[in-house]
């Protein structure tokens, strides 16, 4: 039961409605009919939407407002005082300034578009003549419009077919044959250069032979262990030409505590050059020969190592750089011998090693033809350091002998003719400062011994 049929609440008086909630179109006028303007369509309901620049309309509060019956205390409202429709049409006014008279829009009605009819009549305006089809224009004689065709087989706009058989920034004698030559061409060059920069970017591997401490009898600690060690000074100058260096310890495939299949030829393969340090005497059984004294036997484990590194770095064609001891072992590894003691076989000889050590120095002299006299240009005095007390006495096969003593003529350079680069310096470079005054700058023969082993190293 609804509230209307209730009997206990009370009956509210129906109010009497106002003119103002009489919604009626007003007639259209017969002045705007005749005029051909189409009359107005009612507005919209009104909605929250208030144009930019306007002021909101108050909304109704409940309260009665002026102008309407519960405003005027029940009588009806004054028809002068209502505010007519805007889109009410006043019938006095003349159907000219209705026409011209611009009609409000509200923001929220929907937009109207011109139909097709329309559009035909703004393109044909009444009275002109009618466009010809293409048949009328051929039959009078006329030149018909161009009209693009993209059927098959038609060339379109921007094709090379329409631009006359191929693009134009080919040259004009251009086949595929050209074409295709420049293109493997252009490949080739693109490859060269990587190559290039691969070969001279990447940066050098060049091994060290280990000096070998062996263990002293009855000691303890670490005097009872071999030890392999790099003097410092040896790395440290060829690091100075921005390459890396690495010891290569001695291998053993039979080895009863650690074996290993790592072979010295493994070495040899994947660095780029061979440095061989100084150290103990070459030990005379080497060359076939027994020690005239105990304390020049050498180290013939040594020789053995250092004998099969350099064999391997030479099939390789890897440049070798011996520096003292290394000078003689390369001597003895093609076929020569070594004065044991040189102040005991060239008792004329200036003495080549004493207390002085590195500061014991000679001048050196170059014989005519020398490559190594080449690579250090000319110098005035070379003076070099001498810290041996072995030298090369029957020079081995292919070897030709790059610098002496000056003083007394002692072998004090040599050089294997048969290989890009291996040499061996009796003195040792590593041991003063490059460029130095006092004694004779040998970083042009590491840089020699550098760039051969970047030219060998594929």
């Amino acid at each position: 039961m609804t509230d209307a049929q209730d009997p206990k609440s009370p009956q509210q008086p129906n109010k009497p409605e106002s003119d103002t909630s009489r919604s009626a179109t007003p007639p259209q006028t017969p002045a705007a009919t005749d005029a051909g303007v189409t009359p107005a369509s009612p507005s919209p309901a009104p909605s929250d939407y208030v144009e930019p620049g306007t002021q909101a309309a108050p909304r109704p509060t409940g309260k009665p407002v002026a102008g309407t019956a519960e405003g005027s205390g029940g009588m009806p409202p004054n028809p002068d005082t209502l505010t007519r429709p805007p889109h009410a049409t006043d019938a006095s006014a003349p159907a000219d300034a209705q026409a011209e008279t611009p009609q409000p829009v509200h923001p929220m009605a929907p937009a109207v578009h011109p139909s097709a009819a329309q559009v035909a009549s703004d393109r044909n305006p009444i009275g002109a003549p009618a466009p010809k089809s293409i048949e009328d224009v051929k039959a009078a004689g006329g030149e018909p419009p161009h009209q693009p065709t993209f059927g098959a087989g038609a060339a379109r706009p921007g094709s090379p077919s329409s631009m006359g058989g191929q693009p134009s920034y080919l040259q004009a004698g251009d086949s595929p044959w050209s074409v295709l030559r420049r293109i493997t061409s252009a490949r080739f060059r693109a490859w060269y250069d990587r190559a290039g920069q691969r070969i001279t970017q990447r940066t050098l591997k060049i091994g060290i032979s280990a000096r070998i401490f062996h263990p002293e009898p009855g000691s303890k600690g670490l005097r009872s262990k071999t030890l392999q060690y790099l003097e410092e000074s040896i790395a440290h100058w060829v690091m100075s030409r921005d390459v890396l260096v690495f010891m290569i310890p001695t291998v053993d495939t039979q080895g009863l505590l650690h074996p290993s299949h790592i072979r010295l030829h493994d070495y040899a393969k994947h660095l780029d050059g061979l440095v061989l340090q100084g150290g103990a005497d070459v030990s005379p059984l080497t060359y076939s020969e027994v020690a005239t004294r105990h304390e020049w036997q050498g180290d013939r484990m040594r020789d053995m190592y250092e004998l099969e590194l350099l064999h391997e770095f030479v099939e390789q064609g890897k440049p070798i750089l011996g520096v003292c001891r290394g000078c003689q072992l390369i001597n003895v590894a093609f076929g020569g011998t070594l004065h044991q003691d040189i102040a005991t076989d060239l008792p004329e000889a200036i003495p080549h090693v004493t207390e002085t050590y590195e500061h014991n120095r000679h001048t050196l002299t170059f014989p005519e033809g020398s490559s190594l006299a080449q690579m250090l240009g000319p110098v005035d005095t070379p003076i070099v350091n001498s810290i041996h007390h072995q030298s090369v006495r029957t020079l081995g096969r292919d070897l030709s002998v790059e610098a002496m003593c000056a003083e007394d003529g002692v072998v004090e350079a040599i050089r294997y003719r048969k290989a890009p680069f291996v040499m061996g310096l009796q003195w040792h470079p590593e041991f003063h400062r490059a460029g130095g005054p006092e004694f004779l700058d040998c970083t042009p023969v590491l840089d020699n011994f550098l760039r051969a082993a970047r030219e060998t190293r594929f």
